[in-house]
């Protein structure tokens, strides 16, 4: 190769290298003078991402609320009421006949002793009713032929001694009380003691004229008769 051709060569690759490495330089060049997009564009950008986003957020399935999970925590348990606690009266100890009663006596001994018991009268006031009852209705609640009306009270017996009624006799038109009161053993015992116990010393006195004192009977002996027999009952009653 001559001078001229080895020149040209020469010069057709240094042009070669040459604008290789301008090419070079060129995009180097160009990479570090690349200028920050502007502000504006940059905010372009960003609202177009953020609109990009919030699209793509819109179009998936929202979350199901979640279901209200119940509180963990146990709940005040309610306390069952208490049972209603039934107070029974206890039914009274019915007493064995004694003195030769029947069940019915028995039972009409009973209501006098007790009604004096609430009086709060001594035991030998309670022997001289029931004595007293002994003798004058042998225990048995009576009404009165002479009274219809003291058949509409419970009674075991009717008698025609006058206007005499229950336990203990008494007349209501003697002031003792009505007959409905005086059908009721518990007032025809009330009302016995409370006469009883105005007489002077009534307690040391022979039962019989205490006895007589109140019920001023036409056999005014016939009460002493049933003195053991009553103290037996009384006895009994009240054990």
């Amino acid at each position: 190769m001559n001078h001229r051709a080895r020149l040209v060569v020469a010069t057709g690759a240094a042009c070669c290298l040459g604008l290789v490495g301008v090419s070079q330089v060129d995009f180097r060049a160009a990479d570090r003078t690349t200028k920050p997009a502007p502000t504006a564009e940059i905010a372009e950008r960003a609202a177009l991402g953020a609109a990009s986003r919030g699209l793509a957020r819109s179009t998936t399935a929202a979350p199901s609320p979640t279901a209200a999970t119940p509180d963990a925590s146990p709940s005040a348990t309610a306390k069952p009421k208490p049972k209603a606690t039934v107070t029974r009266k206890p039914k009274p100890r019915r007493i064995v006949p004694v003195a030769g009663l029947n069940r019915t006596q028995m039972d009409n001994a009973t209501k006098i002793v007790r009604a004096g018991r609430e009086m709060g009268v001594p035991r030998r006031g309670l022997v001289i009713a029931v004595a007293t009852a002994m003798q004058e209705s042998t225990l048995l609640n009576y009404a009165s032929g002479v009274l219809p009306e003291s058949q509409n009270y419970p009674h075991q017996a009717i008698g025609w001694d006058h206007d005499s009624v229950g336990l203990f006799q008494q007349r209501p038109s003697s002031g003792w009380g009505t007959v409905a009161e005086l059908m009721d053993p518990e007032y025809a015992t009330r009302a016995f003691l409370s006469a009883l116990q105005e007489i002077p010393g009534w307690q040391d006195l022979p039962l019989s004229v205490a006895a007589q004192a109140v019920q001023i009977s036409a056999f005014p002996d016939a009460y002493a008769q049933h003195e053991w027999n009553a103290g037996t009952v009384v006895a009994a009653i009240l054990g």
